[in-house]
């Protein structure tokens, strides 16, 4: 009974030590989706309420390092795919370096599939 037995354990546990890994692995993707659509969020608020007339004369720029923090939240996700045919990271660049509302539209949608609509515009 014990060398049939044996080998159903061994498989048992290694399948249950896989689900955890899987778990995990996905816990920090969530994490990392969630970590980015924090930063588009923060990037379109500061676009948003900035005056393009009046610069700050510090020469701080608020949206642009709003920028850089979603530029390297997305480094991680940048292969995922989103409307359109594009990656998260040709729609993200093309969204705040080139104003494109549709890539913009797209990152959005990503956000809201992910399940954090509510942190972006």
């Amino acid at each position: 009974m014990w060398k049939t037995a044996l080998p159903v354990l061994a498989l048992v546990a290694a399948a249950a030590g896989c689900s955890s890994s899987d778990d995990v692995d996905e816990q920090r993707l969530t994490e990392k989706r969630e970590t980015y659509c924090t930063q588009l969020g923060m990037w379109q608020k500061a676009r948003n309420a900035a005056d393009p007339d009046t610069p700050d004369p510090s020469g701080y720029d608020e949206v642009g390092a709003l920028a850089q923090d979603a530029f390297l939240a997305m480094r991680p996700l940048k292969d995922e795919g989103v409307d359109g045919g594009r990656t998260l990271g040709e729609a993200t660049v093309a969204a705040m370096t080139k104003g494109d509302s549709e890539a913009e539209g797209r990152v959005v949608k990503y956000c809201d599939d992910a399940g954090f609509e509510t942190l972006t515009r």
